[in-house]
């Protein structure tokens, strides 16, 4: 693996999924739901906020923009916090998904130092990026410097033997089973250090 491989995978993974980025909340909108939830009328749900009905009726429908304190008295009468008032419905969310990778067939990416399996390749905004790779490197002169990238990694070692050389501590050795949780701008490489390639289970955190 060159030194920019391992934040090229990163981005190929966000760049396959859609923007992180929320469209805001129609606040009017939000309101009205919030209020027909309840099954209020614009006068009971004024009531309980303790506003006038005109004001609410033209807080829903766009005509002004409520204060501070407005806010905070409709986010009272409807029993929530103000940043709810901002907060999409939870129905609107995905409450369940599932991508399956049968063996060998996830995304291939190689490179001289490791070949990568893209495992999930086809979830977008996903909030860990999980690979299979094969471990080709035997010597940390194979490596451009160290790799380091934004987040968090988790290191399974499937089959054979490595060594794991990191930025701060000693290096490891790691068999099948054996695993290492550690934080991925700390400068790292991995090594086989058995006769065959050693293959292990990689996840980074893409958060």
């Amino acid at each position: 693996m060159t030194k920019d491989a391992p934040v090229s995978l990163i981005q190929i993974a966000r760049a396959s999924g859609e923007s992180d980025e929320t469209p805001p909340v129609d606040l009017g909108a939000r309101v009205r739901e919030l209020r027909k939830g309840r099954n209020w009328t614009l006068e009971q749900a004024a009531k309980q906020a303790g506003l006038a009905r005109s004001t609410l009726s033209k807080i829903e429908n766009g005509q002004m923009s409520p204060t501070y304190d407005a806010l905070k008295k409709l986010a009272v009468g409807l029993e929530i916090s103000v940043p709810q008032l901002f907060t999409p419905p939870a129905a609107d969310k995905i409450n369940g998904r599932m991508a399956v990778t049968k063996s060998g067939e996830g995304a291939a990416k190689a490179t001289t130092t490791y070949e990568h399996e893209l495992l999930g390749d086809t979830l977008r905004k996903k909030q860990m990026l999980p690979y299979r790779a094969r471990i080709r490197a035997r010597s940390m002169d194979e490596f451009d410097g160290w790799v380091r990238h934004d987040g968090e990694e988790f290191l399974y070692v499937l089959t054979g033997v490595v060594q794991l050389f990191t930025e701060f501590y000693e290096p490891v050795e790691l068999r099948r089973g054996d695993s290492a949780y550690y934080d991925a701008t700390m400068g790292h490489n991995v090594i086989s250090t058995s006769a065959e390639d050693a293959m292990i289970l990689w996840v980074t955190s893409l958060a």
